[in-house]
C-alpha cells in the first residue's frame, strides 16, 4: 500500500486536518466521525469510477443508432460542456465548504431546506437504483460466454462483495476504486489505438476512414422521417449522454472526506472533467468511424453485452479474441461503478442526516469512519437487481436507465442554483470570489448557461412519448421528476420552511481555514 494513502487518515491522536471558520467541532470531519484520508487522485478516480459504466459501454450503442454518429458525437460534446459548466460551479463551494454530502448540505443551507430534503433523496434514490442497475449489467455481460447462466447468481455475489467493499476503512476503499477505475482508463486508450489501427486499415474490411459517416449517413432518423427526425433522434439521446456522465460530481461528494480540500478538490476537479471528457468524446467519436448506425446487433438493446459497440467494433474488425478481453473489462467497469455507487449513496445520506433531513443514527460511523447504517440502506437497495428475474426484465433495465438519467439533471439543475446562491451570498458579505481557493470562471453566465439547458432537457426529455403515446414510458421520463416535486412539496407542507434569506446563509460553519 502507497504509505501516501494511509497518511491521509487522521490517527487516534492526530489533530483535525482541517479546523471549521468559526471554531466549532467539523461533523463532517471531526474525531468521530468521517475521516479525510483521500487525496487529490482518490477523488478523480472515485468519480471515474462512477461515470464510466453502462452508459457508455452499453447505453452508447444505441445512442449511436438514435442518432447517428454526428448526432451521437455532437450531443455527448453538448451534455459535455453542460457538465463543465455543474463542476466548476461545484468547485468553487466545495472547496470553500468541504462537507460529507456536499450539494444537498449546500441546497439547505443556501436555498432552502426542502428543496435539500428533495434534491437529497432523489439523488440518493438515483444513486441506490443505480447500484441496482450495475449489478444487472455485470450478470448480462457474464451472459455474453454463456447465456445459460442465471443472472441471480451474480447479482448475489456482487452484492456481498461490495457491500463489504465499502465497510473498509477510507483510505483503502479510495486506493482499490483508483487501482479498479484504472482498468478502464487503460482500456478506453487501448480501444483507441486499436481503432486508429482498424480506421487505417489494419482489420479484415480493409482502410474505414469515414465511410461510416458517408453510410448509413452522420445522422439517423428517429420516429418521424427527414431533419425533424435527425433532430428529434439527436434530442432523445441527449438523456443516454447524461445518464453516462452522471458521476462526474462524486469530486464533491468526496469533499468532506478529502485530504487538504484547498488544493486537492480543485485539482480533482479540472482533471476529473476534462479526464472524462476526452475519454467520452473519444470513444464515441472512434465507435462511430467502426460501427455503422444500421448494424443489426446495436438494437438489439442493452440487456445484452454483444449490444456493447465495442464488442461489436471488434467482431467486425475480424478479431476474434478481442470481444472477449473486451467484455472482461466491460465488466471490471461496471463493477468499478457499483463500488462508487454505494459510497456516493451512502455519503448523501450522511449529508442529509447533518441537516436534519434524514434520521440522525444514519450519519453514524465507526472507529474506521464508515457511515455503516447509511451503506447497509444504501446497498439494500441494490437487491431491486432481482426484479431483472422476470420475463419483463428487459423493461426493468429501461426503466431503471430513465429514472437515474432524469435524477441527474435534476441535480445538476440544483447544483447551479445553489452556485448562484452562493456567489450572491459573498457579495451580500462583501467576499470577493478572488479570495476563493478556487474561483469557477465565465460567471455568472457559465452557470445559467448549465442551469437553463438542464432544465430544458429535464422537461423535454420524454418528448417522444407525445409523437407516438406510450403511458410506461411518459412515467418512466418524469417519474424522477414528480417525485421530486411530491418530496419538495409534501415537506414544505409539513414543515412550513421558508426560503434562506440571503443575508442568512451559513457560509462560516464547516469552512475550512487555508
Amino acid at each position: 500500500m502507497d504509505p501516501s494513502i494511509s497518511s491521509g487518515e487522521k490517527g487516534p491522536k492526530e489533530p483535525p486536518l482541517t479546523t471549521p471558520a468559526n471554531g466549532q467541532k467539523d461533523v463532517e470531519a471531526g474525531d468521530d466521525q468521517l475521516h479525510r484520508g483521500l487525496r487529490s487522485y482518490h477523488l478523480q478516480f472515485i468519480a471515474i469510477g462512477g461515470t464510466v459504466g453502462t452508459g457508455l459501454f452499453l447505453g452508447s450503442g444505441e445512442a449511436l443508432a438514435t442518432a447517428g454518429p454526428v448526432g451521437c458525437l455532437i450531443a455527448f460534446i453538448f451534455v459535455g460542456s453542460i457538465i463543465f459548466s455543474i463542476m466548476t460551479s461545484l468547485g468553487e463551494m466545495a472547496t470553500y465548504i468541504p462537507v460529507a454530502g456536499s450539494f444537498t448540505v449546500y441546497a439547505s443551507r443556501f436555498v432552502d431546506r426542502s428543496l435539500g430534503f428533495a434534491m437529497g433523496w432523489v439523488y440518493w434514490f438515483s444513486w441506490s437504483v443505480t447500484f441496482a442497475l450495475e449489478l444487472v449489467a455485470a450478470g448480462v455481460i457474464i451472459q455474453y460466454w454463456d447465456a445459460d447462466l442465471s443472472i441471480g447468481i451474480f447479482i448475489a455475489v456482487f452484492w456481498v462483495v461490495f457491500t463489504a467493499l465499502n465497510f473498509l476503512p477510507i483510505r483503502y476503499f479510495g486506493a482499490f476504486e483508483m487501482w479498479f477505475s484504472s482498468i478502464k482508463v487503460v482500456t478506453i486508450l487501448g480501444f483507441i489505438i486499436f481503432a486508429i489501427c482498424i480506421d487505417a486499415g489494419a482489420g479484415q474490411n480493409g482502410y474505414l476512414g469515414f465511410h461510416a459517416w458517408a453510410n448509413p449517413g452522420p445522422f439517423a432518423e428517429s420516429i418521424v422521417s427527414g431533419s425533424t427526425g435527425k433532430f428529434v433522434g439527436f434530442w432523445s439521446v441527449l438523456v443516454t449522454a447524461g445518464f453516462s456522465y452522471q458521476g462526474a460530481e462524486l469530486v464533491g461528494i468526496g469533499a468532506g472526506e478529502a485530504h487538504d480540500p484547498a488544493k486537492s478538490v480543485p485539482k480533482a476537479i479540472r482533471w476529473t472533467f476534462w479526464g472524462i471528457f476526452f475519454l467520452f468524446v473519444a470513444t464515441i467519436f472512434f465507435i462511430g468511424l467502426l460501427v455503422p448506425s444500421d448494424t443489426a446487433e446495436l438494437l438489439i438493446g442493452t440487456t445484452n453485452a454483444s449490444a456493447s459497440p465495442l464488442v461489436i467494433a471488434a467482431n467486425l474488425a475480424g478479431v476474434p479474441v478481442l470481444p472477449h478481453i473486451i467484455n472482461a473489462v466491460l465488466l471490471t467497469a461496471v463493477l468499478s461503478a457499483a463500488n462508487s455507487n454505494v459510497y456516493s449513496g451512502s455519503r448523501i445520506l450522511v449529508g442529509l442526516a447533518t441537516e436534519h433531513n434524514a434520521p440522525a443514527f444514519l450519519g453514524r460511523t465507526n472507529r474506521f469512519g464508515t457511515p455503516y447504517f447509511a451503506v447497509c440502506i444504501t446497498s439494500a437497495i441494490g437487491l431491486l437487481a432481482f426484479l431483472n428475474l422476470s420475463s419483463n426484465g428487459g423493461n426493468v433495465f429501461d426503466w431503471l436507465l430513465n429514472i437515474t438519467a432524469i435524477a441527474g439533471f435534476i441535480t445538476w439543475s440544483c447544483i447551479s442554483v445553489c452556485h448562484l446562491r452562493f456567489m450572491k451570498a459573498l457579495k451580500a458579505r462583501g467576499i470577493s470570489r478572488k479570495q476563493l481557493p478556487y474561483s469557477a470562471p465565465l460567471q455568472p453566465y457559465l452557470t445559467w448557461f448549465g442551469l437553463f439547458f438542464c432544465i430544458l432537457i429535464l422537461l423535454t426529455n420524454g418528448f417522444t412519448v407525445f409523437i407516438e403515446w406510450s403511458t410506461s414510458d411518459f412515467f418512466a421520463a418524469y417519474v424522477s421528476l414528480i417525485l421530486f416535486v411530491v418530496l419538495f412539496v409534501g415537506h414544505k407542507l409539513v414543515f412550513r420552511t421558508k426560503p434562506v434569506k440571503i443575508t442568512d446563509v451559513d457560509l462560516d460553519r464547516d469552512r475550512v481555514k487555508h
